[in-house]
C-alpha cells in the first residue's frame, strides 16, 4: 500500500486521529447529495427502523431521523472518530431516543435478527474486509421483504461490476443498478 493509500484510508476508509477528523469534515460535504439520493431510493416510511453502516460524520443519519419521524435510526461505524462526530451532529435525536449510534464492524453487528426494515451503506462496502460476509450479516438483521441500498460516489473507487453478484451471494434478490451524476446505487430485497 502506498503512502497516499495509507493517508486516504486514515482519512476516509477507517478514519483515525486528526486525518480522520478532517476526513469527516470533507465527507460531510462530499457525500451529502448521494446520501439523500440513497435514502430516497430506500422508500422510507415514517415508522421504519433503518440501519446505516459506515455512517461517517452522521449527515445521512441526520437526514434519516427527519424522515423516520415515528420510527428509529441506528448506525454502526468501525471508526471511533466518526462515531464521535456523528453523535455530536445528532445529539438531539439521540437524546430523544430516535437515534442510536455504535462502534461496530459490519461483519459482527450487535443487533438481533430481523431488527430493521431497511439498511444502507454509502461509500463503505469497498473497504469492508469481506464484502459478502458483511452483506450476509446485514441480511441477518434486515426483516423479510426489507430493502438495502449500497451507494457509491466516483471517489469510492468501487466498480459497478460485481456489486449485484455480491448481494446475490449474500442471499438478497432482485439487485438493481441505478446511476446518477457519475455515482451509482445498487438496491436489493431480502427474501
Amino acid at each position: 500500500m502506498s503512502i497516499a493509500d495509507v493517508i486516504l484510508m486514515r482519512m476516509f476508509g477507517r478514519p483515525r486521529g486528526r486525518l480522520g477528523r478532517l476526513g469527516g469534515v470533507i465527507m460531510a460535504r462530499m457525500n451529502d447529495d448521494k446520501g439523500a439520493w440513497a435514502v430516497e431510493l430506500l422508500e422510507i416510511e415514517s415508522n421504519d427502523s433503518v440501519l446505516e453502516i459506515g455512517f461517517g460524520p452522521g449527515i445521512v443519519v441526520q437526514y434519516l431521523s427527519k424522515r423516520v419521524s415515528a420510527g428509529h435510526v441506528t448506525g454502526a461505524d468501525i471508526s471511533s472518530v466518526m462515531v464521535s462526530q456523528a453523535q455530536a451532529r445528532n445529539l438531539d435525536s439521540i437524546r430523544n431516543g430516535r437515534v442510536d449510534l455504535c462502534q461496530a464492524s459490519v461483519e459482527s453487528l450487535p443487533f438481533k435478527e430481523e431488527a430493521f426494515d431497511k439498511a444502507l451503506a454509502i461509500n463503505s462496502m469497498q473497504i469492508w474486509p469481506n464484502p459478502v460476509a458483511g452483506l450476509k450479516e446485514l441480511r441477518r438483521v434486515i426483516k423479510p421483504a426489507g430493502r438495502i441500498v449500497l451507494g457509491f460516489t466516483p471517489h469510492s473507487r468501487q466498480s459497478k461490476e460485481g456489486v449485484a453478484g455480491r448481494l446475490l451471494a449474500a442471499g438478497f434478490f432482485e439487485p438493481q443498478l441505478v446511476q446518477k451524476d457519475k455515482g451509482f446505487c445498487v438496491l436489493a430485497m431480502r427474501l
